[in-house]
């Protein structure tokens, strides 16, 4: 019988996320970069790191494409990511940190970046 979930054990945290949920999270270039950043910092960063890191990595850098990405976070990226449980995010301090339940998509995300797969 077919399993709808994606369970990944690293060092003892038991990530588990719907297959549906990890191919939507994944199925936007953006957000896949997004995630793949995170999973190669420690610790929490803020939204405008994130922001940069994503735009750097799209190609040469504008003002209007910062704001073009930093909108795309704050009105469709992160409300995905945070209600998929795979960040936190303080809108205060526009802190944004990996769950736990990241991990689960570590294996795609290395797959993708470190693998040499097109992103």
């Amino acid at each position: 019988m077919p399993t709808d979930t994606t369970t990944v054990d690293p060092s003892g945290i038991d990530a588990q996320l719907p297959t549906d949920v990890v191919f939507d999270l994944l199925s936007d270039a953006r957000r896949r970069y997004a995630l793949y950043y995170l999973s190669q910092r420690v610790g929490a960063i803020t939204l405008e790191e994130l922001v940069d890191g994503v735009v750097h990595h799209e190609g040469p850098v504008t003002d209007d494409q910062f704001v073009d990405v930093t909108l795309s976070f704050q009105h469709n990226h992160l409300g995905k990511l945070v209600d998929a449980g795979v960040v936190r995010y303080e809108p205060a301090t526009t802190r944004i940190d990996r769950e736990p339940a990241a991990t689960a998509l570590d294996p795609y995300l290395e797959l993708v970046f470190d693998g040499g797969a097109s992103s």
